[in-house]
């Protein structure tokens, strides 16, 4: 019975890879394995629920590394074409949810509006060290570049080529106040000499295992001045569900085989078991419904743009020493994860699944808060 399921979903990975399951079937199956999500993480009470989570908790913090899988992730993400990838975001190249809060906002509109919610939630201003932790194509690095000409932003990514192309666009855009670095959050430590006055960062967390640690080590990045009246803030925005973190494991579907080797669904409460270091200002909660529309709009543009898509995402696979077909299953696996996340975030009209945020501020030590 067991190779027989093995061979079924073989079989309908093949399809989806080759883009011939339609839409509207494969947005049903969707659905049912969202559905099927939600009974796996519930645990039948408030109680055994509670009890779930706080051995999830205590495995996070028992991780080795902060994370698992991060060439992988760089391998489904982050090194794929940027071309290709530019062809399906927005203007700003916003690889994260978006906001419509009327429902009718264009992409470019949804961009700027939740890049401008950053600044204000952030407490941002002119003149500030800022460090955009897992900046992607530097959709948040370039805006702030822009917006706070006197303030220094600093980039980091795991990935090479979004440090080529953000440096690209600084040079096209004549900004000069931009550093990008290429590292592993596992690994890297800032100098003695470099502190941040911001730290933001944008849907990276969901890549990560043991938050204590890196929550720990973030703190260390900020600016602590006894003598300054401005505080140093962490900024976090991540996908979650509304109670139950789990792991995406690697016999867990396609999802954790081929988008999301190594990752994490945060619940919206997570990061609050993790305040040794950092103590919470404040968190919000943002439905469920605008990450599916910003989905829908990246969709939309992949199949407006499918011609040149293809044939982008073959010549990539050649240039890695790959066939043409890997590049066209590349293409239509992007169709299908833009589609089954649109489909999970606005289960149940977007009240399951969301975007959370968060401001952090380092703990005072002299007063244990």
């Amino acid at each position: 019975m067991e190779f027989i399921q093995r061979s079924i979903l073989a079989a309908g990975y093949s399809l989806l890879d080759k883009g011939l399951v339609p839409d509207f079937i494969l947005r049903l199956a969707i659905r049912t394995l969202c559905r099927q999500r939600l009974r796996e993480i519930d645990h039948g009470s408030l109680e055994a629920n509670h009890e779930a989570k706080m051995k999830w908790i205590a495995d996070a913090r028992s991780r080795s590394h902060i994370a698992d899988s991060t060439q992988v992730a760089n391998d489904q993400h982050y090194e794929v074409s940027t071309k290709f990838i530019l062809s399906c975001l927005g203007p700003y190249a916003k690889y994260s949810s978006c906001l419509y809060p009327t429902g009718t906002e264009t992409l470019e509109e949804a961009e700027v509006l939740m890049l401008e919610s950053y600044c204000s939630k952030a407490q941002l201003m002119d003149g500030l060290d800022i460090l955009d932790l897992g900046c992607g194509w530097g959709s948040l690095t370039i805006y702030l570049a822009q917006k706070y000409p006197n303030a220094r932003i600093t980039g980091l990514s795991n990935s090479a080529t979004q440090k080529a192309h953000i440096y690209s666009v600084a040079e096209a855009r004549s900004l000069t106040n931009i550093k990008v670095i290429t590292a592993d959050v596992n690994t890297h430590q800032f100098r003695d000499d470099e502190r941040f006055d911001r730290i933001l960062s944008i849907e990276m967390f969901e890549h990560m295992k043991n938050y204590e640690a890196l929550l720990c080590k973030i703190s260390t990045w900020l600016r602590q001045s006894p003598q300054s009246s401005e505080e140093s803030l962490l900024f976090v925005h991540l996908f979650c569900h509304k109670t139950m973190p789990y792991h995406f494991e690697e016999g867990d579907g396609w999802m954790a085989q081929t988008f999301f080797t190594g990752g994490t669904m945060p619940s919206h409460d997570l990061l609050l078991y993790f305040q040794t270091k950092l103590t919470l200002v404040n968190s919000w909660y943002i439905n469920g419904c605008h990450y599916s529309r910003t989905l829908e709009d990246w969709l939309k543009k992949q199949d407006r743009n499918a011609s040149e898509g293809l044939d982008e995402l073959a010549a990539d696979a050649q240039t890695k020493g790959l066939s043409k077909d890997e590049g066209r299953k590349a293409f239509y696996r992007f169709r299908v994860f833009y589609i089954a996340c649109s489909e999970l975030f606005r289960l149940h009209s977007g009240q399951e699944w969301g975007v959370g945020h968060y401001l952090f501020r380092v703990k005072n030590p002299a007063q244990g808060s």
